[in-house]
């Protein structure tokens, strides 16, 4: 027979692995406490749930303390108690702390590897989880299908698009691709690295009754987000007559698409809807839809109308979209208004001062431009640098504005000239307002001639075989001259371009834009 502490300490962990499950996570800590103050030692079984609750908490100290107690009980070895510990930390977005217990481990199993590569794509450390999947694969350990969810979130997060292409063939010999995580999953990483083919094709062998919200809004968010608004408000219709409830990301993916199709009206009506039919209160996102469509429209005043009237408490999101609405409009003195409330809110952030310093140059106000700097200078904030990618047979190729790092550099500077000359001729004029810099015309024009984007395009010219697209992605977003120079290249070059910018997709052919020269 057990002995009595045995039998407490038994009873104990129980409860506390009924409270995890049942979402009583404080509950489950609280007894925690109660077993250290009777004098019982935690065991193997003890800490999982524990860890679990922590993360789930957001305690940070909680699940360290919790870390250090199980190191001097010397439980770490413990496969499951490790795992717990991994995932904690994953959960906690301190994709540093889950690594390191990762790398300490004598032995891993697949929930251990699945951790990992949730926990880093979560904290959006994209580029590192794909490449944690592939050292997965590479130890010969078989994902299942939470782990080739997390794999092409990450894939998703990371515009590695032959990577993900390689996960769903595995995903498909290995049958996990029937899972519907997978499935959604799958729909949202073609939809977020640009190739809405494919993403439709994986929506539609899916079986109607396969089919959740989730999965409707992958669609429906990716419409909108590559340009294709009208399309995007067809998926919701479908879904509402499918039975289906719109969820808070669903409204995003509808009012994003509202905005990209100008349609002003159709916009007003859903952003009503969401309350008053389905219960879901607008949130930031949902306003700063709002503010893009209408300062679309030139509808400045009747966006901060909008905005006076919220109930809700805005965050930076929402001033950066009035801020891009002033950039096109050109309205500086709202633009100042909205930069200084983005800087109270966020002051580490640089993109209001970028685009403040924008709209005074095209305006030519260099000493506004200065003034700008200066401040983001003396406030120690740094501009992230613009840089631009393209992947070939499975290499990323980045670029800088004016870089000649790249072993191809002569052929890419050769190739930009030649495009530059081609564009000319079927009237180009670079758009110098677009500059940064009050230097004389000639240096404005060659400095815009060198953006990261262009030489990534060039290079996309030079390495990527026609007929397949030319997909580049740039971590900041488009300049205007660079937008209506690289949609002049499709038509010229007769290819499509697909460029994805920190905003959204813009697929250029036949010298069109689907974001409708709006972004």
């Amino acid at each position: 027979m057990a002995s009595p502490a045995c039998t407490s300490l038994v009873s104990y962990n129980a409860a506390i692995s009924r409270c995890a499950r049942a979402g009583l996570y404080p509950r489950a800590l609280a007894l925690f406490r109660e077993i250290r103050g009777r004098g019982y030692r935690a065991d193997e079984y003890t800490l999982p749930p524990l860890l679990n609750s922590a993360a789930l908490l957001r305690a940070p100290p909680a699940a360290r303390g919790l870390h250090a107690l199980l190191l001097r009980a010397g439980l770490a070895a413990h496969l499951h108690v490790a795992n717990a510990l991994v995932d904690a930390y994953a959960k906690l977005s301190s994709p540093s702390s889950a690594r390191q217990v990762f790398d300490e481990m004598p032995t891993r199993d697949v929930v251990t590897w699945t951790s990992l590569v949730t926990g880093l794509a979560r904290a959006g450390a994209h580029a590192t989880a794909a490449g944690v999947y592939r050292d997965m694969v590479s130890a010969l350990v078989h994902p299942d299908h939470f782990a080739v969810a997390a794999a092409l979130s990450a894939c998703a997060g990371s515009t590695a698009l032959d990577l993900g292409r390689s996960v769903h063939a595995s995903a498909v010999r290995r049958g996990l691709d029937a899972f519907l995580s997978v499935g959604n999953s799958l729909v949202s990483m073609y939809a977020k690295t640009g190739s809405l083919r494919d993403a439709r094709a994986v929506f539609d062998a899916a079986a109607p009754a396969r089919r959740c919200t989730v999965t409707w809004t992958a669609l429906i968010v990716g419409y909108a987000q590559n340009g294709r608004g009208r399309r995007a408000l067809r998926a919701y219709d479908e879904m509402l007559r499918a039975g289906l409830r719109p969820d808070y990301v669903t409204f995003i993916g509808v009012l994003f698409a509202c905005s990209h199709a100008g349609l002003v009206d159709a916009g007003r009506a859903h952003f009503r809807s969401m309350s008053a039919d389905y219960g879901v209160e607008p949130g930031p996102d949902h306003y700063a839809c709002m503010v893009d469509l209408l300062g679309r429209a030139g509808r400045l005043e009747e966006a901060m109308d909008l905005l006076s009237s919220s109930a809700t408490e805005l965050d930076a999101t929402v001033w950066k979209a009035v801020l891009a609405a002033c950039r096109v409009h050109r309205n500086a003195e709202l633009a100042e208004r909205a930069a200084e409330v983005v800087w109270r809110l966020d002051p580490a952030d640089a993109v209001p001062y970028v685009m403040l310093s924008n709209l005074y140059s095209r305006a030519r106000r260099w000493a506004d431009v200065a003034r700008v700097r200066s401040l983001m200078k003396a406030r120690g904030v740094a501009k992230e640098p613009g840089r631009s990618w393209v992947g070939v047979n499975g290499v990323t190729h980045v670029f800088h504005v004016e870089d000649r790092g790249h072993p191809r550099a002569a052929e890419i500077y050769e190739k930009v000239e030649e495009m530059t000359g081609r564009i000319r001729e079927h009237g180009y004029v670079p758009d110098t307002d677009w500059a940064l810099q009050d230097e004389a015309p000639e240096g404005r024009e060659r400095g815009l001639a060198y953006h990261s984007e262009r030489l990534a395009v060039a290079f996309g010219l030079l390495a990527v075989p026609a007929p397949a697209p030319i997909r580049v992605f740039k971590n900041l977003r488009v300049c205007g001259d660079c937008h209506a120079a690289i949609k002049m290249v499709a038509q010229v070059y007769g290819r499509e371009i697909i460029l994805r910018d920190v905003n959204c997709f813009h697929h250029m052919e036949h010298g069109v834009c689907s974001c409708g020269d709006y972004w």
